[in-house]
């Protein structure tokens, strides 16, 4: 993350606190936290008949904090009097969703992700609306960048709970802004934003090098030496061909101090960032993730929930603190209408022959060419982890296997179920590969993992 380290984030979070202004977790014995993936769901579950689906709702109701990433829009398109602005497909569910996820045990959400903003600020406002209304803390919207990037916090028996949320992925024009001079603040989401590059070994640069030299209208001189950017991407050497994503210095440094305030401010902090990454295809969290993660952990963050990429990727226990680089889907049924024209185009459908449902069927089930659209069964596939805390460090995880019936019929895909003894071995053998690069230990008894942490004298857990 450019000039930061994990020492620097540190001294930077405890400087000028002392007890009494201590960022020291300070839940009750057997607290527990649940963190999900994305809620990517355009219809109410409870009331439904969904085999296995009350198993699951068990597990998320017996939690002091119940967290996942609310990836659509709330609000009664009747009387909705906003519309489209940011995306293509416009993710959107009726408003019965508010009250049917608080029925499922959900009592704190994150919102900043890449659809957040689809509906624009109307259908940001609508949503928030609906949230409040069912008694579901939010954080990652707001009127201008502060809101937006504040922490939120729940009240809980056993500890005052916090979420910061931010999103590495979004659409032009959905950040939130603060009022500059005359100028106003602007309604969206909290923004990380990333640059993107590509690393490529020495042959490879120099061939690249000798590219940009014979370009018509390059000049020489005046060029960082350490870059060749072509096109309009950037190359940097490496040992290998690869992506490199990096943090924006600032938005890093906002987030720390928002994390410190949250934390101050509560028992217990979690942050949850929404973003692709490499890409949706990628199993491994992008270069800069691990440091960062584990810098807003040193700043005082309990738990750092990972989404955005639709697939699961490892886990990671740093100092008694769990870190999922990413849950994955959690509800992906992805039922919404209307559909955008742009999304049409996109895809080369025309809207006056081809229907909503033909085009979501094409990208969900059949695939096209040009990205595979969602039909590997591994999107159909994800946890919920159930961390429970005692003596303020983590002590136990516990990983639920959740299949969302890839293999069901395209109207009721997406709605999660315990995953049945082969599929639920498969998902904890690939999270175990997946968390081997990361010193994570997962057992699996009864086809649930189980991650157990023994604290040393130092407060660090034995697998930290």
């Amino acid at each position: 993350m450019g000039n930061y380290s994990n020492e620097t984030i540190a001294s930077q979070s405890a400087e000028g606190y002392d007890a009494v202004g201590s960022v020291e977790t300070n839940v009750v014995d057997g607290f527990t936290m649940v963190a999900v993936g994305d809620l990517l769901t355009s219809r109410p579950l409870t009331k439904g008949t969904h085999p296995g689906f009350d198993d699951i709702i068990k597990i998320l109701r017996d939690a002091d904090v119940t967290c996942g990433n609310v990836e659509t829009n709330i609000f009664d398109m009747r009387s909705f009097t906003g519309s489209p602005q940011a995306s293509g497909d416009y993710v959107i569910s009726v408003p019965e969703l508010g009250p049917d996820l608080r029925a499922m045990g959900f009592n704190i959400v994150s919102r900043a992700n890449n659809h957040a903003l689809d509906w624009g600020v109307e259908g940001m406002r609508e949503t928030s609306r609906v949230l409040d209304q069912s008694g579901i803390i939010h954080a990652g919207v707001g009127e201008n960048l502060a809101q937006a990037s504040a922490a939120r916090f729940v009240e809980t028996e056993r500890g005052r709970a916090a979420l910061l949320s931010f999103s590495s992925t979004f659409q032009p024009m959905s950040p939130a802004c603060d009022p500059a001079g005359e100028a106003p603040g602007r309604p969206g989401l909290n923004p990380l934003p990333v640059k993107s590059s590509i690393t490529v070994p020495p042959e490879m640069m120099e061939s690249l090098r000798r590219i940009r030299d014979a370009l018509p209208g390059f000049r020489q001189g005046g060029e960082d030496s350490e870059k060749i950017v072509l096109g309009g991407t950037t190359f940097r050497e490496g040992e290998k061909v690869g992506y490199s994503l990096q943090p924006d210095r600032r938005h890093v440094e906002d987030i720390l101090r928002n994390v410190r305030r949250g934390k101050l401010l509560s028992d217990f902090c979690m942050v949850a960032h929404h973003g692709h990454g490499a890409g949706n295809w990628c199993q491994e969290p992008p270069d800069y993730e691990q440091e960062f993660a584990r810098g807003l952990i040193d700043a005082g963050a309990d738990a750092y929930i990972g989404h955005g990429p639709h697939q699961l990727r490892g886990i990671e226990i740093y100092k008694g603190r769990p870190i999922f680089y990413s849950l994955g889907n959690f509800m992906f049924d992805n039922l919404q209408t209307p559909i955008g024209a742009e999304m049409f185009a996109a895809y080369g459908k025309d809207p006056r022959t081809s229907t909503d449902a033909d085009l979501i069927v094409d990208v969900m089930v059949k695939g096209f060419e040009s990205d595979g659209g969602f039909t590997d069964p591994v999107y159909y596939e994800s946890i919920i982890a159930v961390s429970r805390f005692e003596d303020n460090q983590l002590s136990e995880l516990r990983i639920y296997p959740v299949e969302l019936g890839y293999s069901a019929r395209f109207a009721n895909r997406g709605v999660p179920r315990p995953a049945p003894a082969p599929k639920a071995q498969a998902i904890l053998k690939r999270l175990q590969r997946l968390s081997v690069p990361f010193g994570t230990e997962i057992t699996v008894e009864n086809d649930v993992g189980i991650i157990r942490l023994r604290p040393d004298a130092a407060g660090r857990s034995a697998r930290g």
